[in-house]
């Protein structure tokens, strides 16, 4: 069965999309930690992100730096914090969350509710510092 993340690589459901290439997918978490939590993920279904063969592992890195530079213009924050959980959506996936204070990457913290507008103003926020 196609996880979530599958599904909104295939467009069966819609996301605020910051980046694409062929083997990745960057996109905002609708329950985000903090505004500009970016999910970011390989098209290439697998549950464990260690199960990733080695180049789309590495790749996957490269093109989170790449997100994670863009939120650091788009958003206020000290850094963008990395988590790699993987135990709530059986599909390889990366957290990209702004961090003023380290407790902003408790995911035990209340999530924000964000409405979609909201959302698209982020999205493109981050994407207007894409290099």
């Amino acid at each position: 069965m196609a996880s979530i993340f599958s599904k909104i690589v295939q467009g069966e459901i819609p996301c605020h999309k910051i980046a694409e290439t062929s083997d990745y997918l960057a996109f905002l978490d609708v329950r985000p930690l903090v505004r500009g939590h970016v999910l970011v993920i390989p098209k290439q279904e697998v549950s464990y992100i260690f199960d990733l063969e080695d180049n789309v592992l590495s790749g996957l890195h490269v093109f989170a730096k790449k997100i994670a530079k863009a939120i650091e213009k788009a958003i206020p924050c000290k850094r963008v914090g990395v988590a790699v959980i993987g135990l709530e959506v059986p599909h390889a996936h990366i957290h990209l969350i702004p961090l003023t204070k380290e407790s902003d990457i408790y995911f035990s913290n209340t999530k924000l509710e964000l409405t979609d507008d909201e959302l698209a103003s982020i999205a493109t926020s981050i994407r207007t510092f894409l290099a």
